[in-house]
């Protein structure tokens, strides 16, 4: 199967896995490297969500179609499930910019919530420490926000304490909300 350009009108394929055949255009992208037109691939699709390339199962709760660059564009596509959504990450971050500081923040997903700190930062410099899988974000930021602010300071959600001493404070803690 070659990539041959199509008569009715001219172009040709940039996509390796898209060919011309028999007046149609096929796909052959699958796992299972079966030919299927192009129409039921797109059609397939539109029914799936993807954050920044990945695939999102229907099962997640933010679940909306479409194409987006975080999952912050997706949230706000759709309010509604944000709010609704208790799931999520409890996370630690640290910045040299504040050195002896880390955040422990939420989010539903730590790994976006770190492409919008990178953006305030002209090093980029932000690192995610750890990140906690918990099945009700808001609850396990309350209970660890009070866990360390009873031994430490704090500044809305910086903490004065060195990394790794607050993951090992939060190790045991996020189990409860797992």
């Amino acid at each position: 199967m070659e990539n041959i350009m199509s008569e009715a009108t001219g172009q040709k394929p940039t996509n390796k896995n898209i060919y011309f055949e028999d007046g149609r255009w096929w796909y052959i992208g699958c796992k299972d490297r079966a030919k299927r037109s192009l129409e039921s691939h797109i059609k397939k699709n539109k029914t799936r969500m993807f954050v920044n390339g990945k695939y999102i199962p229907k099962t997640h709760p933010l679940h909306k179609p479409g194409r987006y660059k975080g999952f912050t564009d997706a949230a706000f596509s759709s309010l509604k499930n944000y709010e609704q959504s208790k799931e999520g990450q409890v996370y630690v971050m640290v910045s040299p910019a504040y050195p002896g500081w880390c955040k422990v923040g939420m989010a539903v997903d730590a790994e976006d919530r770190l492409k919008q700190y990178q953006t305030s930062s002209p090093y980029r410099d932000y690192k995610l420490i750890k990140v906690y899988d918990v099945l009700d974000r808001r609850e396990a930021e309350r209970f660890a926000h009070k866990l360390l602010a009873k031994r430490h300071d704090i500044k809305g959600e910086w903490f004065y304490i060195q990394h790794p001493v607050a993951t090992s404070i939060l190790e045991l803690a996020m189990r409860k909300f797992q």
